[in-house]
């Protein structure tokens, strides 16, 4: 079985309440993270972004959950509905919704599961490379994929916080999953974070402070420490989840 380790974060960043919500649970060889990024006014991104991490880590507790792309699937079309539950019925704020990303590994089959709904990413770095395994269900991102835009240009664009899709909006919504688990190798550490955290991050900040930490949450301290460095005045929320992937536990 690998070794797994994990820790998170999460910050409010300049504004005066925090809309995100992280979770990180283990029972027995599987390893559950979970982020959301929660929007809607008046409280109702925190109330999304709580439900969210909550409904998703009951859905995948417990040994009667399939460790496969299609459990995770459905357990995040639950999710949403949950979400859009509670917010058609008055359980909660009337406007609110969420991105959602998750990474689900099993030490003992040596493999990993993800999907995302919004613009919260994951990566992983891997043999020293980084890279981005999520792709933003945002305006901004789909003008790069048509060749509107170049990634830098997106970064700076006015509409670059607008969602093509989130966890309690009307209608359906499509979670990205891979069709299938992917194996792990010892040395790989992924990254879950919110847009907060991803755009005030370049990929040599990210990978610079891998290279000097020791446990991923020196990793996290490092990067949050140049975040919070840039004292931008207008900093959102920002958090995060690193998971670690250590060599076959004896």
């Amino acid at each position: 079985m690998l070794e797994i380790a994990l820790a998170s974060r999460s910050e409010c960043g300049q504004r005066s309440s925090n809309e995100d919500r992280v979770g990180v649970s283990m029972e027995g060889p599987r390893w559950l993270a979970v982020l959301a990024d929660g929007a809607g006014g008046h409280s109702g991104g925190a109330e999304a972004a709580r439900r969210a991490v909550e409904h998703l880590q009951c859905a995948l507790r417990g040994a009667s959950a399939r460790f496969d792309a299609d459990a995770l699937t459905r357990a995040v079309l639950a999710t949403h509905r949950h979400v859009l539950d509670a917010r058609q019925t008055g359980a909660g704020p009337r406007g609110m919704h969420t991105t959602l990303v998750v990474l689900w590994i099993d030490a003992d089959a040596g493999r990993a599961l993800w999907s995302h709904v919004g613009d919260s990413r994951l990566y992983v770095v891997r043999r020293g490379a980084l890279r981005q395994l999520t792709s933003d269900d945002s305006v901004v991102q789909r003008m790069v994929d048509a060749g509107l835009l170049t990634a830098q240009q997106a970064l700076v664009h006015p509409f670059k916080n607008q969602l093509v899709s989130a966890l309690g909006i009307d209608g359906e919504i499509e979670p990205h999953t891979p069709r299938a688990a992917v194996r792990l190798e010892p040395g790989d550490a992924f990254l879950l974070c919110s847009d907060g955290w991803w755009g005030a991050l370049n990929e040599a900040a990210i990978l610079g402070s891998l290279a000097d930490a020791d446990s991923p949450d020196e990793w996290l301290t490092a990067m949050q420490g140049a975040i919070e460095a840039q004292r931008h005045p207008r900093q959102d929320n920002f958090s995060a989840v690193a998971a670690w992937v250590g060599l076959e536990a004896a």
